[in-house]
């Protein structure tokens, strides 16, 4: 990623580690992240970024985040158990403890804090994303989804031009827009309307603006492409993808099963 991305400043070893993330080098990305740490004790965002290696490490190694995954609905919601890896388990829930304490304490002093702000919102996202695909609670982790649009929607309104800030707003419409409608009666979500239109738009702002999460912006519209049977567009994201992020076996695998055919 280029330094100074949506004007946000130099590169750091975060940055860096999320690039590693997308590689699947997760041992290179923690080993950036606590070259973070280290140096910023009380930066709730190097927490979260701890705990987006310890989710994404696990989802990856329980075949979760191949496509065929998402756009199954029936594996979705499968209550048939998973075995996650108990230490990484601990591991992940203690980094979003000490990442959600530093960013409550940075909000206690000034509310509008973005950096807090976004460091609650991916967190409460990563809780929504273990909760629902690692342990299979997926009504129970509804509340982690309310807090992180919750947060979301603050960071919105305190710096508009945040493009991380995006990825919830469109991770919520898209997944309200794919429900039946009685589902909706039950479901609230903050400035939420249910919208797919919406959710491709905030998407794309992600992906092009992200400091972060563009390139899991780009994954996403992938897997909304193939879901919405474009698989014309899934193929040009993941072509991207794949190019962006060599390492990625799994990228790789995923474009062929979108790449024609020779006979």
């Amino acid at each position: 990623m280029a330094a100074g991305v949506a004007g946000r400043g130099a590169e750091t070893e975060l940055d860096r580690a999320y690039q590693r993330m997308y590689n699947l080098d997760f041992q290179g990305a923690h080993a950036l992240i606590d070259r973070y740490v280290a140096a910023h004790a009380e930066d709730p965002m190097g927490y979260a970024s701890r705990a987006s290696a310890f989710l994404f490490f696990e989802m990856d190694r329980l075949g979760i985040l191949a496509a065929d995954f998402f756009l199954d609905d029936d594996k979705i919601a499968d209550k048939k158990k998973l075995k996650p890896d108990a230490n990484l388990r601990n591991s992940f829930y203690w980094a979003t403890t000490q990442g959600r304490e530093r960013a409550e304490k940075a909000l206690a002093v000034n509310a509008r804090d973005a950096n807090a702000l976004l460091s609650m919102s991916v967190i409460f996202g990563l809780l929504t994303d273990y909760g629902a695909f690692v342990e299979k609670r997926q009504l129970s982790s509804l509340s982690y989804a309310k807090q992180s649009q919750h947060y979301a929607v603050r960071l919105l309104a305190v710096e508009p031009g945040n493009g991380d800030a995006y990825l919830t707003p469109a991770v919520s419409e898209y997944l309200l827009g794919s429900v039946p409608f009685f589902v909706k009666w039950f479901v609230k979500l903050e400035q939420t309307k249910g919208s797919k239109e919406l959710a491709v738009r905030n998407l794309l702002k992600v992906a092009n603006e992200g400091r972060y999460f563009g390139p899991f912006a780009r994954i996403l519209l992938a897997v909304v492409s193939a879901r919405e049977k474009r698989p014309t567009d899934a193929r040009r994201w993941l072509e991207g993808l794949v190019r962006d992020f060599p390492q990625n076996t799994l990228l790789r695998r995923e474009l062929d099963k979108f790449s024609p055919k020779i006979r």
